[in-house]
């Protein structure tokens, strides 16, 4: 979702500019040399596909703007639907094997061998 809005506000704020840039300046200025002042309040009588149309991407511009804020607050936030729930179960302590005494001055004892059985006969 969020790379879906990125590539829409880009797409937007691309196109916003070129139709700002496309449409003729009015009012230019400000009557400093006693030109043109009177023209930049007066409203048009009709608006042209151009000022619709930039007008529609500096909504979308705004609104994409907004959406994508709101979403990066948000990344890495899970749901609780999403999270893998793990109750926490209590450890029992574990007894340790109990080690027998090493006394260096006592020789070990080697285990004998089980005497081998003759196969039977009958």
């Amino acid at each position: 979702m969020h790379s879906f809005l990125l590539t829409i506000h880009v797409a937007a704020c691309l196109l916003l500019i070129l139709s700002v840039l496309l449409q003729a300046g009015r009012g230019a200025g400000f009557a400093v040399f006693g030109g043109g002042g009177d023209q930049m309040f007066n409203s048009p009588s009709g608006s042209s596909f151009l000022k619709q149309a930039t007008t529609v991407l500096a909504s979308t511009f705004a609104v994409t703007s907004l959406m994508l804020t709101l979403l990066s607050s948000r990344i890495g936030m899970n749901s609780v639907t999403q999270k893998d729930l793990k109750i926490p179960v209590a450890a029992q302590p574990q007894a340790a094997p109990a080690k027998p005494s090493v006394d260096p001055s006592v020789p070990a004892k080697v285990p004998a061998e089980a005497p081998v059985k003759a196969p039977a006969t009958e």
